[in-house]
């Protein structure tokens, strides 16, 4: 199976995905328009692990700047399972021991999705406390490096070594660094089950949760049922948000500067024109179409105003939930597995897995895929988060 894209070290433990940047190695992010391009720095989170004395074994393939569900649009390979189901590159790797640890970036929920496809966890961290410099923006006030490993433990190990400020990146929070741990007690933890994404799950999914409820239930957390009843227009909000981001970032592959430039043209124009329709797939110009018109000015107010409108109200509807619960249970996709089919859907596909996911890009609050469900905190609760996966996984393993 094709985990790599690009390999480095294969004395390395841990994986870059390919939306990454790592000096002097050609970085594409899934995308035909990147071809050729080779960076002259390392993202942020790379020159941490590399001070720490950690080996990159190589980067993986990831999905068309992350927009799609689990890397199934990438230009240069897609990672199936050995029963010919998708997955994520990343996530499949770390499942198969051939790296301990990835860096994703998560811009649209795939390393999410990836982790519970393919059994291992994954932590989105709190927006801004690990820096995004370095890596291909897509949505920038969204998208947020985590990490894939094996279990909670080997997950907190590598967050403890990105995370902190970085004066390079505009978005980076202050604290310089930030001290997580797996062992909190989870007796008396309140953990809310949402309704609306509950319903919304296959009946696998709904069974995978009933068992991860009754163990928490044996572990002594309580679990309740909430509602979020605007759980739809939040992911409608950040859809727009993420479409409108992609298509101001993505005008910069103009076929002049760097990556793939069309072998046929005449004049400036078709230079921009044919380069473009040749090195983005149809995901990436769904995007670019879909962020065009929400942005234009005639829907502006009417759909991308709305939208940070959305996310405001997202923000102080999760203040609310979490004042009263420590943690909330949902699932991270619609079913248990991705079939092989055609990416002219991925748009609308995409669209609806993003009803399990939105909420955490949105709001920039943590989201942590372990066991196949997902979990999520207030801000800078990765702790709790990762107290649950372990005390969990301690269960499972007995």
């Amino acid at each position: 199976m094709e985990y790599f894209v690009t390999e480095i070290d294969r004395d390395g433990t841990v994986a870059v995905d390919d939306t990454i940047l790592i000096k002097d190695y050609e970085t594409k992010a899934g995308s035909h328009i990147l071809d050729g391009f080779v960076p002259l720095f390392s993202g942020d989170a790379v020159e941490r692990l590399l001070g720490a004395g950690y080996a990159v074994r190589g980067k993986t393939h990831t999905g068309e700047f992350g927009l799609d569900i689990a890397g199934e649009t990438s230009y240069h390979g897609v990672c199936r399972k050995a029963d010919g189901t998708l997955s994520t590159a990343a996530a499949e790797a770390v499942a198969a021991g051939v790296v301990r640890q990835a860096l994703c970036v998560d811009v649209n929920g795939a390393p999410r999705r990836g982790a519970a496809l393919s059994g291992v966890d994954f932590l989105k961290p709190t927006y801004g406390t690990v820096s995004r410099y370095g890596i291909i923006p897509t949505a920038c006030s969204g998208e947020q490096v985590g990490v894939c490993a094996g279990d909670a433990e080997s997950v907190k190990e590598l967050l403890a070594v990105i995370a902190g400020h970085d004066g390079k990146d505009g978005t980076s929070l202050p604290a310089a660094s930030y001290d997580y741990t797996a062992d909190k007690t989870i007796a008396g933890l309140k953990i809310a089950v949402v309704q609306e994404y509950y319903d919304a799950a296959a009946d696998e999914i709904k069974a995978r949760l009933d068992a991860y409820i009754a163990s928490l239930k044996e572990a002594d957390a309580e679990v309740t049922m909430i509602s979020l009843p605007d759980a739809k227009a939040y992911a409608t909000a950040w859809q727009i948000m993420l479409s409108a981001e992609t298509c101001n970032n993505i005008s910069r592959y103009d076929g002049v500067k760097f990556g793939y430039r069309t072998p046929t043209y005449k004049d400036i124009d078709e230079l921009y024109v044919n380069s473009r329709t040749e090195g983005l797939g149809f995901t990436a110009k769904a995007n670019v179409l879909y962020g065009s018109d929400v942005l234009s000015k005639n829907q502006y107010l009417r759909c991308y105003d709305k939208s940070l409108r959305i996310r405001r109200l997202a923000s102080e509807k999760m203040k609310e939930v979490f004042a009263a619960y420590d943690a909330v249970l949902c699932p991270v996709m619609r079913t248990a597995s991705v079939e092989a089919y055609d990416t002219a859907d991925t748009f609308e596909r995409t669209q609806q897995e993003l009803l399990f996911t939105a909420v955490p890009s949105l709001t920039g609050i943590p989201a942590m895929v372990t066991g196949g469900v997902q979990l999520w905190s207030a801000a800078f609760g990765e702790s709790t988060l990762l107290s649950i996966a372990k005390a969990m996984e301690g269960r499972a393993d007995k």
